[in-house]
């Protein structure tokens, strides 16, 4: 549902979240990645190339990976999305978050909330994927540091304990450290 707050040249939508009903009012023009970082503080999602390019500001819409600089706000109202910090459950980390910090999939840490949320959307739709299938999921997303081998590795990992496969870490890690992104003070957040 959107409504128009003309007399401040804002609009206020509905949509869901990482799985609450939130109310945002912005100015019209403003991106989804720029009304989950400016309106709802959700900082996850990072700004990265703003063309569709490089898939750091990647996030769920109804489940489907999307490119949050290219979409307009708007076309989210009366839609779910998921971003990196709705993927943690409480205190408990997502198998993805874990396998990739066990795995060292992550190293400057810019380009992971937008693999994690791709990689959470290709587990959701193919519980066993092949390598060919991550590689082709994970395309959209570009990393710089780590070469992708541990990337590819971590969601095997995940979806193995996913599947119940193999165990996966017995004590959980906080949700309010492990799994976030470093910053270095250089403007990542």
């Amino acid at each position: 549902m959107i409504h128009d707050t003309a007399a401040f040249g804002r609009v206020l939508i509905r949509l869901r979240v990482n799985g609450e009903d939130v109310e945002v009012a912005f100015d019209p023009y403003k991106t989804l990645l720029e009304v989950l970082r400016e309106d709802l503080n959700l900082t996850g999602t990072k700004h990265g190339c703003e063309l569709g390019e490089c898939g750091a500001c990647a996030v769920l819409v109804d489940g489907e990976p999307i490119l949050s600089c290219l979409m307009v706000g708007l076309a989210c109202a009366g839609k779910s999305v998921q971003t990196v910090e709705g993927m943690a459950s409480g205190a408990e980390l997502h198998p993805l978050q874990l396998a990739f910090a066990e795995c060292g999939a992550s190293q400057c840490g810019y380009c992971t909330p937008g693999m994690l949320v791709t990689a959470a959307s290709l587990l959701d739709h193919n519980p066993d994927p092949t390598r060919d299938h991550i590689r082709e999921a994970l395309s959209g997303n570009i990393c710089r540091c780590t070469g992708y081998q541990q990337i590819f590795d971590a969601v095997e990992a995940a979806a193995a304990v996913m599947r119940d496969e193999k165990p996966g870490r017995t004590a959980p890690v906080p949700a309010t450290t492990a799994g976030r992104p470093r910053t270095s003070g250089g403007g990542t957040e």
